[in-house]
């Protein structure tokens, strides 16, 4: 079915060319309709995560605005998706390179272009599938910086000191009882983060029962809605289980079963995650970073304790060995330790 100015269905394209769903005619085509459109396939025909489908809608949108698409939601694309070829998506990326744009944000744009234009294709609104030739731009291979084994435990002591220094000055206080709730939960989410691995989304989107404390395990929902459980080690079970004790201070009405709750009472955001990093790294005097450079950091180190590669790919829920495997470099100054001490002519 092709979709109207409004997004309504309209008649049918031959079905060979239809993606799942529906097909649709370029010349009655909203800006808003082609990305609600759009936005549904990736959710519910490809099962991205929501990070991806917001990433790849901005990216599209971005794209339209490049081709000369105005910024209303009414205005159509049409005329951009009728002339729309290879050259135009190379141009675009190529003015977003010199404008400074690093190699992965590059790349995940190529990769969006090639899912938009397949799923154009297939559905009507291009004549051809135009992105099938796009390369990607060679990911960065460098990862963030990630802190020493030392300068971790100085970020998590700092947390802990932080607690301390919230109770001394609680006495009973309502609002004093509520900033040391803040501060528990603060050192329970750098102990959880360090210690799983998890990205910052997943654990925005743990529950209450995805912890196991008797086995202290947790259920994480990753990318792509793949399942996965992680363990945990005694320090952050003593700091869920203190996080736990006082959840009830600051959960309002909607908190519903998060485990980790904002200021406000409900299910903490990525945002805020972010800025009680960035506060406990200069707490602590550490190199600033965010919670993927925790993530980093705990590979790194379980890396270097000796485990293998199939287990820090299980951890950490990579799709690809490949991924995991950009951590061995880190290790070196282990490997070379390894060396020396087993073979008999080091």
């Amino acid at each position: 079915m092709h979709m109207s100015a409004q997004g309504g269905p309209v008649d049918s394209a031959p079905a060979d060319r239809r993606a799942p769903g529906a097909s649709y005619t370029t010349g009655c085509v909203t800006r808003a309709g082609l990305l609600d459109v759009f936005a549904r396939y990736l959710d519910l025909q490809r099962g991205l995560s929501a990070h991806t489908v917001r990433a790849y809608l901005g990216d599209v949108a971005e794209l339209m605005t490049f081709l000369g698409v105005g910024e209303e939601d009414d205005e159509p694309v049409g005329p951009a998706l009728g002339s729309l070829d290879l050259p135009d998506l190379r141009a675009w990326l190529a003015a977003m390179s010199v404008d400074g744009a690093a190699r992965a944000t590059l790349a995940r744009r190529a990769a969006a272009c090639r899912t938009f234009s397949t799923w154009a294709h297939r559905s009507g609104l291009l004549d051809a599938d135009v992105a099938a030739r796009l390369r990607s731009p060679r990911a960065d291979g460098r990862l963030p910086s990630v802190l020493t084994p030392a300068q971790a435990a100085a970020l998590l002591d700092a947390a802990a000191d932080a607690v301390a220094a919230a109770g001394a000055t609680a006495d009973g206080d309502t609002d004093g009882d509520v900033a040391r709730a803040l501060a528990l939960r603060d050192r329970a989410i750098l102990e959880v983060l360090y210690a799983t691995g998890v990205r910052v989304s997943e654990l925005c989107a743990l529950n209450l029962g995805d912890v196991d404390a008797t086995r202290r395990t947790m259920r994480v929902l990753g990318k792509g809605n793949k399942e996965r459980t992680v363990p945990y080690g005694g320090p952050a079970a003593a700091a869920l289980e203190d996080w736990l004790a006082v959840r009830g201070a600051v959960a309002g009405p909607d908190a519903g079963t998060a485990l980790f709750l904002g200021a406000r009472g409900h299910r903490i955001g990525p945002r805020a995650v972010r800025e009680i990093v960035h506060r406990a790294a200069a707490r602590a005097g550490v190199p600033d970073l965010g919670p993927h450079g925790l993530r980093h950091s705990a590979a790194t180190h379980v890396l270097s304790g000796g485990a293998d590669l199939r287990s820090v790919q299980e951890l950490l829920g990579h799709s690809s060995l490949a991924t995991t495997q950009r951590y061995t470099h880190v290790s070196a100054e282990r490997l070379r330790a390894v060396y020396a001490q087993a073979f008999p002519r080091a």
